[in-house]
C-alpha cells in the first residue's frame, strides 16, 4: 500500500498516520525487516491551534441541534505525544497520549460535515479536557519476501527499514482510519483539509468513542502493487458514546483493498465494513412516533443486534512534482436504516479536491487545496428528522429536505528545520469553508466558515 509522505502525517482522530512513507528502496535485499534502534524512541510531538468563526445564517426556525443563528466563534487546542519501541526486528509497540482544550462552534452540532476535525465531539457528558491515553497497540510483521524498503521517523512510525511485501497485524488501542480510508491529499485535519467530509468517507461510519478510538485489531496482506486489510473494532454502547462495548455484543467488522501499481501511480481503495450494536431504527422509530402522537426518537427503539452495512470508494491520482499535486476522490454508500452511530449522521458521500504543490512559486513545501462534497441521506433518515426527531448531530425540528453542499479551500505555509533524522515543522493555514443547505435543510443557510490554523510538529 502506498502512504503519503511522512510530512502529510498528522496523529488524531481521522488521521492516517500508522505507516510512513517508503523513503526510499533498499539498495539490497534484506532477509527481514529491521528497526533503526531498540531503544524506546520519541518519534513525533504535535501542537495545533485551530481559531475558527462562524457567519450568522438565514434561521426561520431552529431545534435543539442546529447552528446557532447569530454565528459563532470558538478555538481549539490539541496536543499530543508519540512514542514507539522495537525490542525484535519484527514486532514494535506504540504508545501515544494527547490532550484537547476547546470547543467546536454551534457545539459542534447542526451539520452532517463538521468544519474542524480536530474536535472532539459532543455527546459524553463529563468528558474531561485531560491527557488521555490514544493509541497502546502493538504491531507484528512476518517478511514474505526479500525485498525491504526504508521508511522515515514520522507520528507511529520507527524509522528504519521494513520488508515491503509482508503480513501484518496491530493490536490494541487503535484509530480506525490509521489503516483504513487514506488519501495522499485528503486525510489529515492537522494538515490539511479541516472538514470531516473530506478527510474520510463520512458514510463509513467506523468504529470510535467520542474521542475517535477504539480497541481491536487489523490484520493484512501488504505488498507494493497492492494490500488487503481486515479488522475488527469495538463499538460504543450507544450512539457518540465515549464508553465501548464487548466485541461479543457490538463490533465493526472492516475489509479494505487497496491497488497501487507503481509508486507514484492512481491508487484506489475499496471498503466494505459490516456494524452490529445496539442501534435504533429510523423506520421503527417514525412508527412508534405515529402510533404514540409522539415525536420520534431514534434512541429510544435500540435494540441490541442490529445492523448497518455500507461500502466506500476512495482514489487518488498523482498530477505532478513526483506526487505533490494530484486530485482525489471518494465516494461512500451505507443502508441508512439503522442508526447513524459513530461518525457522522450521513448516508450517501461524494467528494472531489486537488492539492497543489507550492514549487510552482517557490515555495516547495508549501500546499494549496480545494475540495467540494455532496451529502444525503437514505429515505428513512430524512423522514426521521423532518418529523422532529434528532440524532446526535442534527436536529432542526423539521427539515426541508436537499442535500448538503461543501466547498472547501486552504493553504498551507511551512517552515522546516531539520538536524539529523529529526525535523520541526511549523505550519500556517488559513481556511475557508462555504456550507449550502446546512444539516440537509434548504429552509437554513447558507453559512460561511473562517478559520486560522497552526500546526507544529517534531
Amino acid at each position: 500500500m502506498a502512504d503519503p509522505p511522512a510530512v502529510e502525517a498528522a496523529a488524531g482522530p481521522g488521521v492516517p498516520v500508522s505507516s510512513a512513507a517508503v523513503a526510499a528502496a533498499a539498495p539490497e535485499p534484506a532477509p527481514a525487516a529491521a528497526p533503526a534502534s531498540y531503544l524506546p524512541l520519541l518519534v513525533g510531538a504535535q501542537y495545533t491551534f485551530i481559531e475558527q468563526k462562524q457567519t450568522a445564517l438565514l434561521s426561520p426556525y431552529q431545534g435543539p441541534l442546529s447552528l446557532h443563528p447569530d454565528g459563532d466563534r470558538q478555538g481549539t487546542h490539541t496536543m499530543g505525544l508519540y512514542t514507539g519501541w522495537a525490542p525484535v526486528n519484527w514486532g514494535q509497540l506504540y504508545f501515544d497520549a494527547e490532550k484537547f482544550m476547546g470547543a467546536g462552534v454551534s457545539g459542534t452540532t447542526g451539520l452532517a460535515g463538521l468544519t474542524n476535525g480536530d474536535v472532539i465531539r459532543q455527546g459524553a457528558p463529563g468528558l474531561k479536557k485531560e491527557f488521555y491515553i490514544a493509541r497502546l497497540y502493538a504491531r507484528f510483521m512476518l517478511p514474505l519476501g526479500a525485498g525491504t524498503a526504508a521508511v522515515a521517523r514520522a507520528q507511529d512510525q520507527i524509522p528504519g527499514v521494513e520488508a515491503t511485501t509482508r503480513l501484518e497485524l496491530k493490536a490494541g488501542r487503535l484509530a480506525v482510519t490509521d489503516d483504513f480510508d487514506k488519501n495522499r491529499y485528503a486525510g489529515a485535519a492537522r494538515t490539511q483539509f479541516l472538514n470531516w467530509s473530506l478527510w474520510n468517507n463520512t458514510a463509513w461510519d467506523y468504529a470510535a468513542n467520542t474521542r475517535g478510538y477504539t480497541d481491536g485489531f487489523m490484520l493484512g496482506y501488504i505488498s507494493p502493487g497492492w494490500s488487503l486489510k481486515y479488522g475488527m473494532f469495538r463499538m460504543p454502547l450507544y450512539a457518540n458514546a465515549q464508553t465501548l462495548e464487548t466485541l461479543y455484543r457490538a463490533r465493526s467488522q472492516n475489509l479494505e483493498l487497496t491497488i497501487s501499481p507503481t509508486a507514484v501511480s492512481t491508487i484506489m481503495r475499496l471498503l466494505a465494513y459490516f456494524n452490529t450494536a445496539h442501534m435504533g431504527s429510523y423506520a421503527q422509530a417514525l412508527a412508534i412516533a405515529a402510533a404514540t402522537g409522539s415525536v420520534p426518537n431514534i434512541a429510544a427503539d435500540d435494540q441490541q443486534g442490529r445492523h448497518k452495512v455500507g461500502f466506500g470508494f476512495n482514489a487518488e491520482q498523482p498530477l505532478a512534482d513526483e506526487g505533490d499535486s494530484g486530485m482525489f476522490m471518494r465516494l461512500g454508500w451505507n443502508d441508512g436504516k439503522t442508526e447513524d452511530f459513530e461518525f457522522t449522521e450521513v448516508d450517501r458521500h461524494a467528494s472531489v479536491g486537488g492539492q497543489l504543490s507550492g514549487i510552482h512559486w517557490q515555495r516547495g513545501d508549501d500546499r494549496l487545496g480545494v475540495g467540494l462534497v455532496v451529502e444525503g441521506l437514505s429515505t428513512e433518515h430524512r423522514q426521521y428528522l423532518a418529523a422532529g426527531g434528532s440524532g446526535f448531530l442534527l436536529g432542526d425540528g423539521r427539515l426541508d429536505y436537499t442535500p448538503e453542499e461543501i466547498f472547501e479551500t486552504y493553504y498551507r505555509a511551512q517552515w522546516s528545520w531539520s538536524h539529523g533524522a529529526a525535523a520541526i515543522r511549523v505550519q500556517l493555514s488559513p481556511d475557508f469553508q462555504y456550507i449550502q443547505n446546512p444539516g440537509y435543510n434548504q429552509d437554513r443557510g447558507p453559512v460561511r466558515f473562517y478559520s486560522l490554523r497552526l500546526h507544529l510538529e517534531y
